[in-house]
């Protein structure tokens, strides 16, 4: 009986009718009671808790595995030795704990959470556009996105791909990076980038899962692995910062960048740290103040996610 207890649990919570009203009123009439309720879909949770609890709650997002867990449960030189299979296959705990039978899991997953839970909401209503909109993401991520682009690649309107990207960003399918501007002239003022919260989720909507010597995308997987292990750190951490990547007309950029506390860390991303260019635009150092400088390889990545 919750009257018994000072600690109720409720998973799924977003299936039980009027589940917010219905916590109110527990929490109301028995003191010293806390619920925790926990949903695999963050959009139906927080519209069925929204309103009833508004000012009485506090949210925790519960985005895959991240890098510092799997540190402290393998240990560092164990993970870094998996991050090919990371940047492949991701870091949901089902994906992690079922080595051999990844491809058939990630499959799985990715049609139930992609489809199945999103594909239930009213707003979605035309299901082979919402694949066609994820899989022309997927095949951008590291490049600047239009929504206009997109919107003629799959024929649609643009107000119709905004809503379905909004509605994966609030199901925590997808995240959009702002561009910086704020000095020079000819910096890129209403660019974004889109990635995923997890890579396997990625590949699964692309179809491949090669491994990385096989590929051409290799540099993208692992940028996306790396901003979005910056997201949980972030997120896990409670560390409140804005977050943007930096570009101009003239095509120089920086792939990621962090503002708090009135300094700038600008970061370059190299999965082979022997090829590409490794240093920053002199038009950014000259134009921004305050600037923290790096280049994050396979060899320091623990710098930047722990």
């Amino acid at each position: 009986m919750a009257g018994e207890s000072e600690l109720l649990f409720i998973d799924e919570a977003q299936r039980i009718p009027d589940i917010g009203i219905t916590i109110k009123l527990a929490v109301d009439q028995i003191d010293g009671l806390q619920v925790i309720a926990t949903g695999s879909s963050a959009f139906e949770l927080n519209a069925s808790l929204a309103e009833p609890l508004t000012g009485r709650k506090f949210e925790f997002h519960l985005l895959p595995l991240s890098f510092a867990e799997l540190v402290r449960e393998n240990g560092l030189m164990e993970e870094k030795r998996l991050i090919e299979h990371r940047l492949v296959y991701g870091s949901y705990p089902e994906i992690v704990t079922s080595p051999g039978q990844e491809q058939e899991l990630i499959r799985l997953l990715a049609e139930s959470y992609l489809y199945k839970d999103l594909l239930t909401l009213e707003q979605v209503k035309k299901p082979v556009l919402l694949e066609k909109i994820l899989r022309a993401v997927a095949l951008q991520i590291g490049s600047e996105v239009s929504m206009h682009e997109i919107a003629q690649l799959v024929g649609a309107g643009s107000q119709t791909v905004e809503r379905y990207i909004d509605l994966l960003e609030k199901a925590f399918v997808l995240f959009r990076l702002p561009a910086l501007s704020r000095n020079v002239r000819n910096e890129i003022k209403k660019g974004k980038k889109i990635y995923f919260y997890d890579n396997g989720i990625r590949n699964a909507v692309i179809g491949n899962f090669m491994p990385l010597s096989s590929r051409t995308d290799a540099g993208a997987l692992w940028e996306n692995y790396l901003i979005s292990e910056r997201q949980k750190f972030l997120n896990n951490r409670l560390i409140c910062t804005k977050c943007y990547f930096w570009r101009t007309t003239q095509q120089q950029e920086i792939d990621y960048i962090e503002e708090r506390d009135q300094k700038i860390y600008a970061y370059e991303f190299k999965w082979n740290p022997e090829k590409g260019r490794r240093k920053f635009p002199k038009t950014f150092l000259k134009n921004y103040e305050n600037v923290t400088t790096a280049v994050i390889t396979p060899d320091n990545m623990e710098e930047f996610l722990l």
